[in-house]
């Protein structure tokens, strides 16, 4: 299915313009949907909006929106109130200032788009603009009306094209203060660093999103394909961690798989042996040995 652009615009810098489409760079279409239905009649319900005091049901006409106030009452706002309140969109998507590529936190990034040119007088304009901020290892900041909101939006070069990412408002991102202020301060021994950093390093490898499958969307699949086909699917088993009782015991396996796995002495620590210390060392310093 061809995509469908979502928003039409201009991107601007300085005096250079050119036209653009936005499209979704993420969706969710392809995961599996349910509807809910009647159980005894297998047909699809739907819902209706009842009055929390009278308990009758109101018309669709008769819906609005209310902002409650702090003693409980609230302030009733038509669509039109609002729609007038939103400032106008230009439909102009105006880079105000370039940052280094590595400025913005992640924490800020919400879903990303992407962006094209949509008329083939704008390709050069446009080509420009990429080649100009990935040349700079920079991203580009810009503010326009998207989707009935202001917004903030960081835009980057990707491939042949663009990729924009809104950002959230530094009001919506919670103050990592406030959740990791709990954390003990512990110093950790050197020995326990080592193993930690070796672990990193035998599984230190290069990002590919193919190899994380969905295994929720996988087990539905599966399971819908079983009710069709009139059978049962067995549950898969968990696998259990192997755990280890004690600092000894850790050191014994470490021992006994070092034998089986070389006649020669090996300088470096196997990954799951440095695992299996790693655990050992962490459950000692907590106290649980």
């Amino acid at each position: 299915m061809t995509a469908r652009a979502i928003w039409k615009g201009h991107l601007k810098v300085a005096e250079l313009v050119c036209p653009v489409s936005m499209y979704a760079a993420a969706s969710t279409s392809e995961r599996i949907s349910f509807h809910v239905l009647n159980r005894k009649t297998g047909n699809r319900v739907h819902r209706q909006f009842v009055d929390e005091e009278t308990g009758k049901p109101i018309d669709q006409n008769d819906l609005a929106k209310g902002y409650e106030t702090s003693d409980g009452n609230f302030v009733i706002l038509d669509e039109e109130e609002i729609a007038e309140a939103i400032p106008e969109s230009d439909k102009m998507l105006a880079m105000e200032t370039f940052i280094k590529c590595g400025d913005v936190d992640t924490l800020y990034l919400d879903r990303p788009y992407y962006l094209v040119p949509s008329e083939p007088a704008g390709e050069k304009a446009f080509n420009v603009i990429r080649d100009g901020m990935n040349a700079s290892g920079v991203v580009g900041l810009a503010r326009s009306v998207l989707f009935r909101r202001v917004r903030t939006v960081m835009i980057r070069g990707h491939d042949s094209g663009l990729v924009a990412n809104m950002l959230n408002f530094d009001y919506e991102i919670r103050p990592a203060k406030e959740v990791f202020d709990g954390i003990s301060k512990i110093k950790i021994e050197a020995e326990m660093l080592d193993l930690a950093k070796h672990i990193i390093k035998t599984k230190t490898g290069k990002f590919d999103p193919s190899k994380f499958d969905d295994r929720y969307e996988d087990a539905l699949n599966e399971l819908v394909k079983a009710k069709l086909e009139g059978r049962k699917i067995k549950k898969p088993k968990i696998e259990r961690e192997e755990k280890v009782i004690n600092l000894m015991d850790a050191l014994r396996k470490s021992a006994d798989a070092g034998k089986k796995n070389s006649p020669t002495r090996s300088s470096g620590v196997s990954g799951r042996r440095a695992e299996m210390m790693l655990l050992a060392l962490v459950m000692r310093s907590v106290g649980r040995l």
